[in-house]
């Protein structure tokens, strides 16, 4: 007689142990399968401050930047980055790459309208100001796509 038996506790002890590997082999290659994300609330329509403050996570990242410069992203990939707008029209793109080679990108874009003179902001927008975009591109595997968010 064989010391293992075939019984139904040891198929059922197997098919778990093979479901726990296959789970932790998923939770580990996520960063293979969906490569960086950058998640920031774009609901700024129109402002009147010529200040803000761009907040966000990133998640699976390498490197972050906002408009080309290198921003610093916290443990946990929270940031935050003062902006200074110009009078009118204002794109902020934030680009992420992981350590892939996989870039993600996020556009954000800003109106902003300097305040009248007399301390009260006028109370015609002329266009619908904020929108966001996301896009990615694999430098690896030569593929692109682009997506638009609805926020």
């Amino acid at each position: 007689m064989l010391p293992y038996r075939d019984s139904r506790i040891t198929y059922i002890a197997l098919g778990i142990f093979f479901l726990i590997v296959a789970a932790y082999a998923y939770y580990e290659a996520r960063g293979l399968l969906f490569g960086p994300s950058i998640m920031v609330s774009s609901e700024i329509t129109q402002v009147y401050d010529p200040f803000v403050t761009i907040k966000g996570r990133a998640e699976r990242i390498a490197s972050l930047s906002m408009n080309g410069n290198i921003i610093s992203v916290t443990e946990d990939g929270v940031f935050e980055e003062p902006y200074l707008l110009n009078p009118g029209y204002n794109r902020v793109v934030l680009e992420a790459s992981d350590k892939y080679g996989r870039t993600r990108s996020r556009t954000i874009e800003i109106v902003y309208t300097p305040s009248t003179g007399s301390g009260q902001a006028p109370t015609t927008e002329t266009a619908p100001a904020a929108s966001a975009t996301d896009s990615t591109s694999s430098t690896s595997s030569g593929q692109a796509s682009s997506t638009p968010v609805a926020n």
